[in-house]
């Protein structure tokens, strides 16, 4: 999403370095590009002007003049400044008092509410906590079977909604049936409308007086920049919401919402969307999407994504067959597909730190079919062909290719780049592989 943010970032901090002693002209310059590059990026007008002030206030003084190395310090500041604009701290779900804790998830219809909420649910059960799911849509009959669904895919618990029951009925009574089931925490999918009405708005202030929910989400698209800002501005006068949902922030939008619902309105981004997955959500931390703005990347994101994802004991084993080296086309595909519930390559890539710098990457989006090939590939060989590649043939390369939709040529090019990693691994056998982490691949 912040990717021509990022570009027009970067090249203001490039020609800031470029000058060496920066004169209080030079600031005034880059504070400028600052500006625009915001503006372009579809931030509220009133935000970049307060943004852009506390900049100029701390460049064009002593903190920076002064400094070693000026250009670092200006990008020092717009860093702590981006922070602050983005909410400072991450802000966690509150769940605490009364159980179960119950979350309204509130927006406009086509915000993503049924599917964020079955999100939020396997969110919350791998953080060790029991959710039940509530359809509370009764005028979108799709919405009601939708989210049973998601919730059988997810093997989460699903009210028995039926839309003879009014919406405030259902929240009662799913709420009675969690506590009486042992759940500690009921998502409540509600309805939306194509704009904000007085009929929708009432309906949600009944919920929210029958329930005592302890979060009140607006879920927003983030595609949709400045009228997401104004869309949370209105709930927020009428529910007190206690935080935001930004869906679609994987997408190619300019940004605008993440960096202007803060300020606008008060209320802190809680969660977001980064893909249509069920496992695609994330907390919101907004020292960690500033550093993704100005091209720093973000470890910590990428760390924990790898913890959720990577089977601990799978892990451990591939460490030994790593130092007995029986490291075959079997584990080669696990690992794959390891990488792969981690999100896109195009998201894994932006999280490493200066990658997005290199002019070899520049414009590489990569390309996620040539890992599901990869995969075809490995499942088209018998047991005996992916446990020792060696004994794979031209006919047998014929058949594998025949199998898997692809060319031998695709077939002999993965052979080729296994038995190079092969090699590789020999080597780091010998020298430092005992530098690299348990259950994680040198490539």
């Amino acid at each position: 999403m912040f990717d021509n943010l990022s570009q027009r970032l970067d090249a203001v901090f490039k020609k800031l370095k470029g000058y060496g002693k920066l004169s209080e002209e030079n600031i005034q310059e880059g504070i400028r590009e600052v500006r625009l590059a915001l503006l372009e990026a579809d931030v509220n007008y009133i935000v970049v002007k307060d943004f852009v002030a506390r900049i100029r206030e701390r460049a064009v003084g002593q903190e920076v003049m002064d400094s070693l190395t000026p250009a670092q310090q200006v990008i020092k500041i717009v860093h702590e400044e981006l922070v602050k604009l983005l909410g400072r701290h991450n802000q966690n779900l509150n769940l605490a008092g009364r159980q179960p804790a119950v979350i309204l998830l509130v927006g406009l219809q086509g915000s993503g509410k049924t599917t964020t909420a079955a999100k939020i649910a396997r969110w919350l059960r791998t953080r060790g906590r029991k959710p039940y799911l509530s359809p509370a849509d009764v005028y979108r009959p799709a919405a009601i079977e939708q989210l049973k669904t998601l919730g059988a895919q997810l093997n989460i618990d699903v009210f028995p909604s039926d839309p003879s029951f009014s919406p405030v009925e259902i929240a009662r009574r799913s709420v009675a049936k969690a506590e009486a089931s042992g759940h500690d925490t009921v998502i409540l999918d509600t309805a939306g409308r194509l704009h904000i009405d007085e009929e929708l708005m009432t309906e949600l202030k009944d919920i929210k007086a029958a329930v005592d929910p302890q979060e009140i989400l607006l879920v927003a698209d983030s595609m949709t920049g400045q009228d997401a800002v104004n869309i949370a501005k209105e709930f927020d006068r009428d529910l007190s919401i206690t935080g935001v949902v930004l869906t679609k922030l994987e997408g190619d939008a300019r940004g605008g919402a993440a960096l202007s619902i803060q300020t606008v309105t008060g209320r802190p981004i809680k969660l977001v969307g980064i893909g249509e997955k069920l496992d695609a959500l994330e907390s919101f931390h907004p020292d960690r999407i500033a550093n993704r703005i100005l091209g720093m990347g973000d470890v910590l994101t990428l760390i924990e994504k790898a913890q959720d994802t990577v089977d601990r004991k799978k892990a451990l084993e591939l460490q030994k067959k790593l130092k007995k080296d029986t490291f075959t086309l079997e584990d080669f595909r696990d690992q794959l597909r390891q990488i792969r519930k981690m999100g896109s390559l195009e998201q894994i890539l932006s999280m490493i730190p200066g990658l997005n710098k290199m002019k070899q990457l520049k414009g590489l989006a990569p390309d996620e079919k040539e890992l599901i090939q990869v995969e075809a590939i490995i499942n088209s060989m018998t047991p005996a062909e992916r446990r020792n590649y060696t004994i794979i043939n031209a006919s047998r390369r014929r058949r594998i290719a025949k199998g898997s939709g692809t060319t031998v040529q695709d077939v002999n090019k993965l052979l080729k780049n296994f038995a190079t990693m092969n090699k590789m691994l020999k080597k780091m056998r010998k020298s430092n592989f005992k530098q690299f982490p348990k259950g994680l691949l040198p490539f």
